[in-house]
């Protein structure tokens, strides 16, 4: 019987190779139903702090998103590795951005860093994820060890609706998520 991290990798490169034959008007339509659908998350409106995340890979595209972040006067932050963790800067509008050790951009150092707890929203990427809240990422596990303490912002998984499986392997450092958008609904956990 294979073992749950075997598994996972090969649900996880399935699902990648899934998402990387989505055409750009495929990814453009979902960011755009998926923005729509985000501010109708109970918690939304009094959000000020919003996480998101800059897409890699065919993660769900967040500039749309973000766009409606800013116009409804709150502040969109990016995730910046930290050592084995994530802390939050703010994604300032038209700000130069410097490539991580994946060669995805986060704000410079001279942008001041947060902590997940001082977020009220924290949007994560999916590569596939369950009715109960367990979500798939990469397998680096930079959000689990960031969200493993409390406090923590309300946890909302962006996906692909397709994307969605009976029932993923879980660990117990896996974090659950509060809420599911895809480009068809969102999903309380």
């Amino acid at each position: 019987m294979p073992s749950r991290a075997s598994l996972k990798s090969e649900l996880r490169e399935r699902m990648r190779q899934w998402r990387r034959q989505l055409t750009s008007e495929q990814q453009s339509n979902t960011a755009h139903t998926l923005a729509e659908q985000c501010v109708l998350l109970p918690a939304w409106a009094a959000a000020k702090r919003i996480g998101l995340y800059l897409a890699n890979d065919g993660e769900v595209i967040t500039d749309l998103l973000a766009a409606r972040v800013r116009a409804a006067g709150k502040v969109p932050y990016l995730p910046v590795l930290e050592y084995k963790q994530l802390r939050f800067a703010q994604w300032r509008e038209g700000a130069e951005l410097v490539p991580n050790q994946y060669g995805i951009g986060e704000p410079d150092e001279t942008v001041a860093r947060r902590s997940a707890s001082e977020l009220d929203v924290l949007c994560l990427p999916l590569v596939a994820w369950d009715r109960s809240g367990t979500r798939l990422g990469l397998g680096a596990g930079y959000y689990d060890r960031t969200l493993a303490q409390a406090p923590r912002p309300l946890l909302v998984g962006l996906g692909h609706s397709g994307r969605e499986v009976d029932e993923l392997p879980r660990d117990e450092w896996d974090i659950t998520l509060d809420w599911i958008v895809t480009e068809r609904d969102c999903h309380r956990c």
